[in-house]
């Protein structure tokens, strides 16, 4: 697998493709490109940051990045990337958001066959078609619920990520009313404004990416339950299911940690 650092903004390529494998505790920090960016983690699980939010990316999911978006991506674990950058113009119907996405074994195949190939690879051939195919398959990834929205309001931001730096489906909207001050509704309409979401599908949404890196590196879902403050293992896998579409033994079945 190639690795090469930002020669590839300037890569007479609409798509080029990138693999990199880092370690345990590594931080990409804060940056941006001018194209857009898949990333792809095949083992491991990938956190990625911007002024908007947080998403997590299990493994064998993808990250779509919209060019001139700054980001950092922290690995959980040494995790093996492959990352396609995309030109803005390369094909109709990009998408302009960040979006955590389901990865087809179709698109896997194609994204390890893409990192081996020359920066200027042959148009007109195999390599060509390769890199036009993944082109297609972009626009056809489902989007996953694994975002995490964060508020522009200040004191509301804060807050959010104190709660972040231990989640809880305990702290109730009293807790938050009273920290900041403001009557149930005047909050409850300031919070969707923000995010987009109640402060309960919020609040579930932090729990799931306190829980994901730790269940994929093999922690069993109890402790992983228990330790969130959830009264049993049947009622996280329950919330689990209901924002994922299976359990986590299903979710992560055939994955090893790595």
């Amino acid at each position: 697998m190639r690795n090469t650092t930002f020669v590839h903004e300037d890569a007479p390529r609409a798509v080029v493709a990138l693999g990199n494998d880092y370690p345990a505790h590594y931080v990409i920090l804060p940056h941006r490109h001018r194209r857009s960016q898949l990333l792809y983690g095949s083992n491991g699980v990938l956190m990625v940051r911007t002024e908007q939010g947080r998403w997590v990316v299990p493994p064998e999911r993808a990250v779509w990045i919209p060019g001139g978006i700054t980001h950092d991506v922290q690995p959980i674990g040494a995790v093996k990337v492959h990352s396609v950058y995309v030109e803005p113009d390369a094909v109709p119907g990009l998408p302009t958001d960040c979006r955590v996405v389901g990865v087809s074994a179709l698109m896997s195949s194609l994204l390890m066959e893409a990192v081996d190939l020359p920066l200027e690879y042959d148009l007109k051939g195999r390599d060509g078609l390769v890199m036009a195919l993944i082109l297609q398959e972009i626009a056809r990834m489902p989007v996953l619920p694994l975002n995490l929205p964060l508020p522009g309001h200040a004191a509301l931001a804060a807050r959010c990520r104190r709660f972040l730096e231990g989640p809880t489906p305990h702290d109730t909207i009293d807790d938050w009313c009273g920290a900041l001050g403001m009557s149930r509704r005047a909050f409850t309409r300031l919070f969707r404004q923000e995010t987009g979401l109640s402060l309960s599908a919020w609040r579930q949404q932090a729990c799931l990416f306190a829980a994901l890196p730790r269940l994929a590196a093999g922690e069993a879902v109890t402790a992983v339950a228990l330790d969130l403050g959830y009264d049993s293992a049947a009622a996280f896998t329950t919330m689990f299911k209901r924002l994922l579409g299976a359990p986590p033994s299903r979710y992560f079945a055939g994955h090893k940690a790595g």
